[in-house]
């Protein structure tokens, strides 16, 4: 296994509580089991510059580090272990970081989308590549990060009690590629897979449904929840910024249009016929 470098970022990570606090851990059993940076790093599979990167902050803990900690200088305790979701928390866009928790224990997750492919249902490298191409800018390192994050998501398809999972896309979506022709259809078969998993719903709302005078996703992408409490909210994010809708009325209405919005979609057998076409398309 390559040894990785650790090489600081201009953005600091200090005011991360979790990351702080491991990385002061990772520092005391280090220093309780008289390693040098170089000598843990040798173990876990890191350069000794990762290690100091990751103790002073200048680079967040990855989730492979945490597992590589685990197994060195964890002692059994489990502290790693536990702590890589929080972590992963942290990595989140601020923004988006209240949801994630309610979407990670979620009973029910209905999704509409109208320019990207939903963030749960993404590949690594469209992910990358759509990322790659927001503006402004990432830095490489928090680039990695958030793709790192958002991958992680996926684990909801295999959660134990089951989520119920629903997707709606908006034709374009599947026609707007990002990264490359091999990118997309990559994504278009990911998708595809997922929509055959039993506890999956996927559906596409055609291109020319506003010529039949109703089209009920004019006014935007949404998520609608079920929490583990079998609370109702509603997850709403445009330019960057997110709002999450609890109010039982505007939480009802905005049900209502999404309801209204998969009656208008193709049906679940239509839809993955489509998406197979278009994969094929972007050979």
């Amino acid at each position: 296994m390559p040894k990785e470098n650790g090489k600081k970022s201009k953005e600091s990570y200090e005011g991360r509580p979790m990351t702080q606090f491991i990385a002061e851990i990772a520092r005391l059993l280090r220093v309780r089991e008289n390693l040098t940076q170089e000598a843990l790093g040798d173990q876990i599979g890191y350069t000794g510059s990762a290690i100091s990167a990751m103790e002073t902050c200048a680079q967040p803990v990855s989730d492979r580090m945490l597992e590589g900690l685990e197994q060195v200088i964890g002692k059994g305790l489990g502290i790693f272990a536990a702590s890589r979701k929080y972590v992963l928390m942290e990595k989140y866009p601020v923004r988006f970081r209240e949801f994630s928790r309610m979407e990670a224990t979620a009973y029910t997750i209905s999704s509409y989308e109208t320019l990207v492919v939903d963030g749960l249902f993404q590949t690594e490298a469209y992910a990358r590549a759509l990322m790659s191409a927001g503006y402004p800018p990432e830095p490489k390192a928090k680039l990695e990060e958030l793709v790192e994050a958002r991958l992680a998501r996926r684990a909801l398809f295999d959660r134990d009690p089951t989520a119920m999972i629903e997707l709606i896309l908006e034709e374009s979506v599947l026609r707007r590629p990002f990264g490359s022709r091999e990118i997309m259809r990559g994504q278009l078969n990911s998708l595809v897979e997922d929509a055959e998993r039993i506890n999956v719903t996927v559906q596409i709302l055609p291109l020319d449904r506003g010529l039949t005078g109703a089209y009920a996703g004019a006014c935007g992408p949404m998520k609608l929840v079920e929490t583990e409490d079998h609370d109702h909210v509603v997850y709403l994010e445009v330019e960057d910024e997110g709002m999450l809708v609890s109010d039982r009325v505007k939480v009802s209405r905005l049900a209502q249009r999404y309801a209204k919005i998969r009656a208008q979609a193709l049906s679940p057998d239509e839809s993955l016929g489509l998406i197979r076409q278009l994969a094929g398309e972007w050979k």
